[in-house]
């Protein structure tokens, strides 16, 4: 496996699905992206261009994109619908429980501005709790990537699968983490770490966070176990019982803690009747207009916070 040590480059993940949907429209004509009329935005303007019988701009009308994406997948299309994250998971969930997830329709929902990366948009466009609705419903799977890397060949091997998908990217720039050649698989966790003090699991854009933490964590003596959990449905179950051979896990995620992947663990440990588990994320409160970055200090989604929270469970 190869992470880069030291993240120097930043890409927001939004880009690795402009340059994904584009190669994948140059090897399958099946391919279809239906746009919210923010194609900008949501980095489709390439594969627009490139592919316009491929594309349908539906305008301001989210659920209307819904319908059309559960027609194109009856044909035998691989429609990708592409906005943000708040209106897609959101504003589309009627639509995508009942047209897309109750017949189990091959439909890909591609939704950028995920979690707090929205920041000065404030709490109406910053999506904190969209994994946890596509979590609950039969049929979908809910990913994200970490970095643009990442995210790119988890874009691949959702469009290979077949099934309802929810990819979820982020509107600012992440470092990258994992190099071009790095492979994952939907459904598997990404081990980073090897530990025996303490596990960390992690997803999205706060993998980063939790590397430099666990950095800080073994110099000072503590051994780490680190998860990319990039797919929380369907979970790595046996990922994270194996951590509870360790015995303590903390979760980080740019999510609310509620329903998210510290509730999909928090799951598991329960039905398990072992381990205790602190969850990092957005504590259950909407957003607010600020920087990214301050918006991530404000729910304690710090490496300051992980290192915090791993010394008070290393002391129960």
């Amino acid at each position: 496996m190869s992470v880069t040590k030291k993240a120097v480059e930043k890409k927001a993940t939004r880009a690795a699905f402009g340059d994904e949907i584009v190669r994948l429209g140059e090897s399958n004509k099946d391919i279809y992206v239906v746009d919210i009329d923010i194609g900008k935005s949501c980095k489709t303007d390439k594969f627009i261009e490139k592919f316009p019988m491929q594309h349908i701009n539906v305008g301001i009308a989210e659920q209307n994109g819904a319908g059309i994406a559960a027609g194109l997948a009856t044909t035998g299309k691989i429609p990708f619908i592409s906005t943000y994250a708040v209106f897609g998971s959101l504003r589309m969930a009627e639509q995508i429980r009942q047209e897309v997830c109750y017949p189990n329709l091959n439909v890909k929902i591609a939704c950028s501005h995920g979690g707090l990366t929205p920041g000065n948009d404030g709490g109406s466009h910053q999506a904190i709790e969209d994994m946890g609705v596509m979590r609950s419903f039969p049929n979908m799977t809910v990913i994200m990537g970490a970095d643009y890397h990442s995210t790119r060949k988890l874009i691949a091997e959702a469009a290979a699968m077949y099934g309802p998908v929810y990819l979820r990217f982020t509107r600012d720039a992440v470092p990258m983490i994992y190099d071009e050649n790095e492979t994952f698989e939907i459904g598997k966790a990404k081990q980073l770490r090897d530990g025996e003090d303490i596990a960390i699991i992690a997803n999205g854009d706060t993998v980063r966070l939790a590397i430099e933490a666990a950095e800080q964590l073994e110099q000072n003596g503590v051994s780490v176990k680190l998860l990319d959990m990039h797919t929380i449905k369907p979970l790595d179950v046996e990922a994270v019982k194996d951590c509870l051979d360790i015995g303590s896990i903390i979760t980080v995620e740019d999510h609310n803690i509620l329903n998210g992947l510290g509730s999909a663990v928090a799951e598991v440990i329960a039905e398990a009747g072992k381990g205790q588990l602190a969850r990092i994320g957005v504590q259950d409160r909407f957003g607010e207009s600020a920087p990214y970055e301050k918006l991530l200090e404000i729910n304690g989604i710090t490496v300051e916070n992980i290192i915090a929270k791993a010394n008070q469970l290393l002391t129960n």
